[in-house]
């Protein structure tokens, strides 16, 4: 995000080595194992575990079909662990598809291909780029299974340009009476609009056929301004760059705006991961000066003023996504496009005026409307921000100050991340949210796709 910037951070905060150490206790995690064995599951930042007593990876969709039909519920499937909010835990079976993975088949002349749903983002990339093709858009991290994508509605960033969903041709899914069912909007209609974003709770997508666009070479440029004035130019930003975002650093001044745009120049390929180390750095001037707000942007202000923007040059699947290493809670909501920078203003304001310990940069994107019924972005372009806590941090501030200004501004939230909401919220965001509950309940009458965080989202209790 700042490139050199972490060099220059980090040689003014060498000192601050021992202060605060008790920030840097690892968390609690819970045991191992349970009382009667079982092992723990875990996701990506630490915050969500069960102990299920059933793991399953079935190999292809034959498998998959059988042990639905005898598994021990709630059966949640499971990618990367990436999602924040308590979609995978469950004391009954929990489902990898990583054993189904890979591209099945390709049309060169459609720009289209057929992908199992296991199959990670960051593998997809070259295995499209070996074909010619390439995702349209891809979101910020890279790890996540193509299924826990789809179903958590993951987006990248760009006027006009859909979250990963809102490019699905038709997927096969497998339901709990073991049928393997092909939806398009030909075939089963209702469920391949209720279900093109579905949680894992309608059954377990095994294949997805993907429209992709030829491969193309982005140049992509990192440059940190003024935040107010970025916010001032955002709706130019927007129209002027095929992806555009940006990142707010608090108690700075200063945002790291990034664009990428297709490109004939030569290459110059992504250097080594700066942006670990620029968290970290981040970290460090808090732990310098968090409780000297003022000091603390002045300090930042004379380090990062005047820094050289970063640019580069490659296939867009080598730069769209990134490497996030340094753990880290969310909320992300999306916003109507109008109220994305007022609600932005309103979280700055208040983590600064209440939360200086917040470290982590504040990402600013946009998406384009889709009309997959359970997709934040159903019927409307959406301008997201995403809060991030340090996972050794609290975040319940998150809930008590964040949001409620996302919600004030009728944000929906994205649906792999921290929120609190209920089913008689969703259903007041959702105008087709009755339609798509009757499907999920059609599909799964006895709710074995459904743990109990599932069941307060999807089902009034």
């Amino acid at each position: 995000m700042l490139g050199s910037a972490a060099v220059v951070v980090g040689g003014t905060a060498a000192g601050a080595v021992g202060y605060r150490l008790w920030r840097d206790r690892e968390p609690a995690g819970p045991p191992d194992t349970d009382g009667a064995g079982h092992l723990v599951w875990r996701n990506w930042s630490g915050i969500q575990s069960s102990y299920p007593v059933s793991r399953a990876a079935p190999a292809n969709e034959d498998e998959l079909a059988s042990l639905l039909k005898t598994a021990p519920g709630p059966i949640r499937p499971v990618g990367a662990g990436h999602s924040f909010q308590p979609l995978v835990p469950t004391n009954g079976t929990l489902l990898t598809l990583d054993r189904m993975s890979g591209v099945l088949a390709h049309d060169p002349a459609a720009l289209t291909a057929q992908v199992r749903a296991g199959t990670r983002l960051g593998d997809l990339g070259p295995a499209l780029a070996a074909l010619g093709q390439e995702m349209p858009n891809l979101p910020d991290i890279n790890k996540q299974s193509l299924g826990g994508a789809l179903g958590t509605g993951t987006h990248g960033t760009g006027q006009g340009l859909k979250a990963i969903h809102g490019e699905v041709l038709s997927f096969r899914l497998a339901t709990i009476g073991g049928d393997i069912l092909d939806c398009s909007a030909d075939h089963h209609p209702e469920i391949f609009n209720a279900a093109r974003v579905n949680l894992g709770a309608f059954g377990v997508v095994t294949e997805v056929t993907l429209k992709n666009q030829p491969l193309s070479t982005i140049y992509k440029r990192v440059e940190l301004r003024d935040w107010n004035e970025t916010c001032d130019d955002w709706e130019h930003l927007k129209r002027s760059h095929r992806n555009v975002e940006f990142y707010v650093i608090p108690f700075t001044g200063k945002a790291a705006v990034i664009t990428a745009d297709p490109t004939s120049r030569a290459l110059k390929p992504r250097g080594p991961d700066t942006d670990t180390q620029t968290v970290m750095q981040l970290k460090t001037l808090r732990d310098l000066f968090g409780p000297l707000p003022g000091a603390r942007r002045w300090v930042a202000e004379k380090l990062l003023s005047g820094l050289p923007p970063e640019e580069m040059v490659d296939q867009g699947w080598k730069l769209l996504s990134n490497e996030r290493p340094v753990r880290f809670n969310e909320m992300e909501f999306h916003l109507p496009v109008e109220a994305q920078i007022p609600a932005l203003k309103e979280v700055v304001a208040t983590i600064e005026a209440k939360r200086n310990d917040v470290f982590f940069p504040i990402e600013v994107r946009t998406i384009a409307a889709d009309d997959a019924w359970l997709s934040p972005f159903y019927q409307r372009e959406s301008g997201s921000v995403a809060v991030h806590a340090y996972y050794k941090d609290d975040y319940q501030f998150l809930f008590e100050l964040i949001e409620p200004i996302f919600r004030r501004h009728g944000g929906r939230p994205h649906w792999g991340k921290l929120n609190s909401l209920k089913a008689a919220d969703f259903r007041a965001l959702y105008p087709r949210w009755k339609d798509a509950m009757e499907v999920r309940a059609a599909l799964d009458p006895g709710g074995s796709f459904l743990n109990p965080y599932l069941r307060s989202a999807l089902i009034d209790v």
